[in-house]
């Protein structure tokens, strides 16, 4: 199965800090990295990494042709991914403060240059059966997802950043959602955490739910309804960025390859508290060997 994720390429600029900036304050950074990074790239990066047959599709400026050559080099598909001269690659301004939290604001640049003649010839190269990977961090999300659906591709989105147009979006098409929090309680409608999959259940009862709850762990609801729950693996943060990326992409390759929920779910854990544990987005997502050895020494624990 071919999985095409139709995303965002960002460039990050990361800046630690003592704290967050508050508003009229001019901060010092104890330190500055560039990374590569966006949804969609970190997304395509942990799936390759895991194992999947991913292709990258949407668009870079021409500072952003190593980002490219990155995804490439790491065994993603870039046919379908064009470059702009009108706009630069996307990028976004991240602070890391000492307990590894971070915060974020974006520029969207040749992210928002997707166009709606651009799609049909991406998902011409897909077939039925084969899966569709979306985020919010470009434009023409609302087509791309309807499309994929017409054409059979299981579709699944994580809405992400969460939006007040997301829930406007052509949600019966997905077949799975993959949400923080915060993002299912708006998409349910509510500010009780135990009636996020209950609620988006009774709305979306073939789709399946997965809510990643941080340092609580996951809680998975398959097309039958049957509740899973999977605790976080614990890891000493250091810098968080990256760490819902890199679940979804070791999650959903292991599930996409027939892998029960509980294993897949269990290897997207263990996989983002690997790349917690190290600095940046895209260069801290874990190999599907260190994985394996992390899920190894797991089972050898609880013998």
């Amino acid at each position: 199965m071919k999985i095409c994720n139709f995303g965002s390429i960002n460039i990050d600029h990361v800046y630690h800090v003592d704290h967050f900036v508050r508003p009229g304050e001019t901060l010092s950074s104890t330190s500055y990295r560039l990374f590569p990074g966006g949804k969609g790239f970190n997304q395509s990066i942990a799936l390759a990494r895991a194992g999947a047959d991913v292709h990258h599709a949407g668009m870079i400026g021409t500072d952003g042709r190593w980002l490219k050559e990155r995804l490439s080099r790491e065994g993603v598909g870039t046919d379908n991914i064009d470059v702009t001269e009108n706009e630069p690659t996307g990028h976004a301004v991240i602070q890391v403060i000492p307990a590894g939290e971070n915060a974020i604001f974006l520029y969207g640049g040749a992210n928002h240059c997707v166009r709606e003649n651009g799609i049909e010839a991406v998902l011409d190269r897909f077939n039925v059966g084969d899966c569709l990977l979306v985020q919010n961090e470009i434009t023409q999300t609302e087509t791309i997802i309807r499309t994929a659906k017409e054409r059979g591709l299981f579709v699944v989105l994580n809405p992400a950043p969460m939006t007040e147009d997301v829930p406007d979006w052509p949600l019966d098409c997905i077949d799975m959602f993959i949400m923080n929090e915060i993002e299912g309680k708006t998409l349910a409608g509510t500010d009780d955490i135990d009636k996020i999959i209950p609620g988006l259940k009774k709305t979306f009862p073939e789709a399946s739910l997965v809510l990643t709850l941080g340092e609580r762990g996951v809680i998975y609801a398959g097309g039958s309804g049957k509740i899973l729950s999977v605790p976080a693996t614990e890891v000493t943060p250091v810098d968080t960025t990256g760490a819902g990326d890199t679940f979804i992409g070791f999650f959903l390759g292991s599930w996409l390859k027939g892998e029960s929920a509980k294993e897949a779910l269990e290897n997207g854990c263990r996989a983002a508290a690997l790349c917690i544990g190290r600095p940046g987005a895209a260069d801290s997502i874990p190999t599907k060997h260190e994985v394996l050895q992390e899920r190894s020494g797991a089972t050898n624990d609880d013998t």
